[in-house]
């Protein structure tokens, strides 16, 4: 399985360890792993809360890692998002990519974080002492996906 979407977190060497499954050809393994922070746009954030729309997010994520299949010379590639109510320091996402050598996987896991931060069917809201807001994604997010070809105009 490539893509998980869960409420529970999740263990990050044990995901590295299944994604390597034995895989001798694998040189390089790239993860990033999003956490929750306290602050955003200089407000305190005391809690995040991650819905999505199931079929729709997970099939969405796969046309990505399909996509950097097809960019990058990866051997495999692991996205776990989590949903539900979430507190600063609590993981929100994982990605992990192995490749033979270390350039393919930071890029394919630059390429797959770049995706997730702008196209990826999730609606985040914070809760702030001032209440609660939705998120969008920033400008700096919207650039990084653009180095790479890919704007909100050209996704399926």
């Amino acid at each position: 399985m490539r893509v998980s979407i869960q409420t529970e977190d999740f263990d990050v060497g044990a995901e590295i360890a299944a994604l390597r499954a034995n895989d001798k050809r694998v040189g390089a393994v790239c993860t990033f792993v999003g956490t929750v922070r306290d602050r955003n746009d200089g407000q305190t954030i005391s809690t995040l809360e991650l819905e999505h729309y199931p079929g729709m997010t997970e099939k969405s994520i796969e046309a990505m890692i399909d996509e950097a299949h097809n960019r990058f010379d990866i051997y495999a590639a692991r996205v776990v998002h989590r949903i539900g109510l979430m507190y600063p320091l609590d993981q929100i996402v994982l990605v992990v990519v192995s490749s033979a050598h270390r350039g393919q996987s930071f890029q394919a896991c630059e390429f797959l974080m770049d995706y997730l931060k702008t196209q990826a069917p999730f609606w985040k809201k914070e809760k702030t002492p001032e209440g609660e807001r939705w998120v969008d994604a920033r400008v700096s997010d919207d650039q990084a996906l653009k180095r790479w070809g890919i704007s909100a105009t050209n996704l399926g």
